[in-house]
């Protein structure tokens, strides 16, 4: 059996029909795709964002008690290696640039093959023209981010001449051309990933026009998210007419990758691949568009961003639209797919578990209950019928973990640099994970938490989670507090972490 999976970066499931019958947003091959395979409702995050979740999918590790964004560990198993000892070909096609940076490397070494499509976001792909005018719509992000980063994207698709020069269009035509070169020459696992519908928030037409009347050059097509200031100075000068705008450019992004998966299956189809050819298609997180003055996918991780769509189609086992109710997560991608290639899962799996039998034989969850986070903000625990949010306390120290000292690219709003500096914050090494058969260095870091308000939300009564419960139903909370103590205890942290999370026994027990 073949395996393809599909992974769209920043998929909210409000935009897909299967998961919301009410949305105007056009996707009707997710939905085909959809009526064909398994639909999973309580699909999870667990370390957000973008390379935190590959790690989980690549190695098999939750990372976010432990360190942020970076590369993948030596102790780290690699996903497709592993399949590859089944004698499976593996490939991926993927725009995702973060693949190919220093702070995320070792994450795409691991496939036998390879197909990179340049010029997303940042990637250093064109020169940017210092003597040429920006235009309006560079101006307009500009204004609250860095002027690099947009000109390095205008540089990027200046040349653009229609839609096949974008980047869903080329990623998903380049694994048709995969498949036309290499489907006969063996079993495959073949990883389609498009940085699509990731922001920027521009895009050809048909699509840019197809929700909205407006233009780019009269709004932001970038809002801020990762610096708190910026964010808050956006969301005080924004307007409705900007806020719809850019949903609208969401959506015609949405419908753009749609249309580009469905020549995609169309080739399945015309190459009889259906029938021996597991396809997974699923998203690292959602991406809020304004909702609670939020953008992105930062912690607090609503539902809105964190119960993200998974559609799974298997020829042994067709699901026709059948819903799927347990709870599964990012992370369990890892021994799923190397289950379904019939290899081994590594005895050094941490934290994956293969959800498989859910698939082919009807099985129930795993899973009791799910932790998920980014790093160095609070935790987030769900049980399918709760979800709890605790925020760190205020003032605790906050340590990486790592075999190398590394510069994470993303750490949300540091205070004081991205990592502690010699000698007022040393690093220090040791054997801090017992899961771990080599030393770890301990290093300081300064992080500014989104937030130091907790949350606790009933999922069957206020699926919006409007109502924060923390204060009014003590019983919940100290269950979900409970729940989130036992899954960690399961799963390994750094000691520091009970004490920052205020989830020692104490705490409990005071709760």
């Amino acid at each position: 059996m073949n395996i393809i999976l599909v992974l769209v970066d920043s998929l909210n499931k409000d935009c897909l029909s299967t998961y919301n019958p009410n949305t105007e947003c056009k996707a009707p091959n997710v939905q085909a795709l959809a009526e064909r395979g398994h639909v999973f409702d309580d699909h999870y995050v667990g370390s957000l964002p973008c390379m935190p979740a590959r790690r989980e999918i690549m190695a098999g590790r939750k990372e976010f008690l432990w360190r942020p964004w970076g590369g993948m560990e030596v102790f780290d198993p690699r996903m497709p290696k592993e399949i590859s000892k089944t004698g499976m070909n593996t490939a991926m096609v993927t725009d995702h640039y973060h693949y190919w940076e220093e702070e995320a490397n070792g994450y795409m070494q691991g496939f036998g093959n390879l197909q990179l499509v340049r010029g997303h976001e940042v990637d250093s792909w064109k020169m940017h023209d210092p003597n040429a005018d920006d235009p309006q719509w560079v101006k307009n992000v500009m204004k609250y981010r860095a002027a690099e980063h947009i000109r390095q994207y205008a540089a990027n698709v200046k040349d653009f001449k229609g839609e096949e020069d974008y980047f869903a269009p080329k990623v998903f035509q380049g694994a048709m051309d995969w498949l036309d070169e290499n489907a006969g020459k063996g079993d495959f696992f073949l990883q389609v990933e498009c940085f699509d519908v990731h922001e920027p928030f521009e895009v050809p037409e048909p699509y840019a026009s197809m929700y909205t009347d407006g233009d780019k050059n009269d709004f932001n097509i970038w809002p801020p998210y990762q610096v708190y200031a910026d964010l808050e100075r956006f969301m005080d000068e924004t307007t409705p007419e900007e806020l719809a705008f850019l949903k609208a450019q969401y959506m015609g992004k949405v419908t753009m990758m749609d249309t580009w998966l469905g020549k995609f299956m169309a080739k399945l189809d015309a190459m009889n691949l259906w029938e021996d050819t597991m396809v997974v298609f699923t998203t690292d997180h959602g991406h809020d568009l304004g909702a609670r003055r939020a953008f992105g996918k930062q912690f607090p991780h609503y539902d809105s961003h964190a119960n993200i769509p998974m559609i799974v189609w298997h020829p042994g086992s067709p699901g026709k639209g059948r819903r799927v109710k347990g709870l599964t997560q990012t992370v369990d991608l890892f021994a799923t797919l190397i289950d379904a290639a019939g290899g081994a899962i590594p005895a050094s799996n941490r934290h994956s578990k293969s959800i498989l039998p859910m698939i082919t034989d009807n099985a129930d969850s795993p899973h009791e209950a799910l932790i998920y986070g980014t790093f160095g903000q609070g935790l987030c625990v769900t049980d399918g019928d709760y979800t709890l949010f605790r925020a760190p306390v205020e003032g605790k120290p906050l340590f990486t973990y790592s075999t190398a000292i590394f510069r994470p690219l993303i750490v949300d709003n540091p205070v004081d640099g991205r990592v502690g500096k010699p000698p007022e914050t040393p690093a220090e090494q040791g054997m801090f994970d017992p899961s771990v058969d080599l030393p770890l260095w301990k290093t300081p870091i300064s992080i500014d938490p989104r937030t130091y308000d907790c949350f606790l939300y009933n999922r069957a009564d206020d699926p919006g989670q409007v109502h924060n419960l923390w204060d009014s139903d003590p019983a919940q909370k100290q269950r979900m507090l409970h729940l989130a103590r036992k899954l960690m205890d399961a799963e390994g942290y750094p000691a520091e972490q009970l004490e920052r999370l205020g989830m020692t026994d104490a705490d409990l027990a005071a709760a």
